[in-house]
C-alpha cells in the first residue's frame, strides 16, 4: 500500500514538472529583444516630419543591443555622432520597465536622464507600452516640461522584420524603425561606457 502511495504521488509529481508553462507576453517581447543582442541596426525617422524632431533629420541613426542579462538589456541609440541616449529594458515584479539613461561625454548623467515607465498592461510579444511612471512626471515637473508627464513610450519587435521605438502624447508622435533584416557594423560603446 505504501509504495503505491509512493509511485502515485512521485507520478503526480514528474507529471507536474511536464507540464510547461506558458511565457507571457512580456516574457516573449524581452526574449525576442535578447535574440538581437549583440547585433547593431540602422533605422529612419517613420514618423511625419515635424519641428520638435529636427535633431534626427539627415542624421545616421544606429540601434545596438549591446549588452544583455537575464533581467537587463541596455541598447544605445546614437544619432549621428551623438551617443548620448541608451534604452535600459527591465524585468520586474510585475512586468517591464523602459528607462532612458542619458550621459555626457564624460559618462556623467545629464540633467533629463532616468526617465520612463513600467508597463501596466500585459501587451503582445510584439509590442510594449510603456507610460510615464511618478519619478519621470515628477521630474519633468521640476524640468518644466509638463507635457511630458502624459508621455507613452513603446517598442515593437517583429523577428527578422522590424524594431520600433516610439514616444505619444496628445499633440506628439515620434516613431523610429530599424530594419532587422540587415545588421550593420556596431558603432562606438556609448558615451560613460569607454
Amino acid at each position: 500500500m505504501k509504495i503505491t502511495i509512493l509511485a502515485a504521488g512521485a507520478l503526480g509529481l514528474v507529471g507536474c514538472a511536464a507540464v510547461p508553462q506558458t511565457p507571457s507576453p512580456q516574457q516573449d517581447f524581452f526574449r525576442r529583444l535578447t535574440a538581437l543582442c549583440g547585433n547593431a541596426y540602422e533605422g529612419s525617422v517613420a514618423s511625419p516630419p515635424v519641428e520638435a524632431d529636427a535633431s534626427f533629420v539627415g542624421k545616421k541613426l544606429v540601434m545596438h543591443v549591446r549588452d544583455c542579462s537575464a533581467d537587463e538589456i541596455r541598447i544605445p541609440f546614437h544619432v549621428g555622432q551623438d551617443r548620448s541616449r541608451t534604452w535600459v529594458i527591465s524585468r520586474h515584479a510585475t512586468g517591464l520597465r523602459l528607462k532612458h539613461d542619458h550621459r555626457h561625454e564624460d559618462g556623467s548623467e545629464d540633467k533629463l536622464t532616468q526617465y520612463g515607465g513600467d508597463t501596466l498592461a500585459e501587451g503582445t510579444a510584439l509590442r510594449q507600452e510603456f507610460p510615464a511612471d511618478q519619478f519621470s512626471k515628477d521630474m519633468f515637473g521640476r524640468k518644466n516640461i509638463p507635457q511630458s508627464a502624459t508621455n507613452i513610450w513603446a517598442m515593437e519587435v517583429e523577428p527578422g522584420t522590424l524594431f520600433a521605438y516610439e514616444l505619444r502624447r496628445p499633440g506628439r508622435f515620434f516613431r523610429v524603425h530599424f530594419d532587422l533584416d540587415r545588421p550593420v557594423a556596431a558603432p562606438p560603446p556609448p558615451w560613460g561606457s569607454d
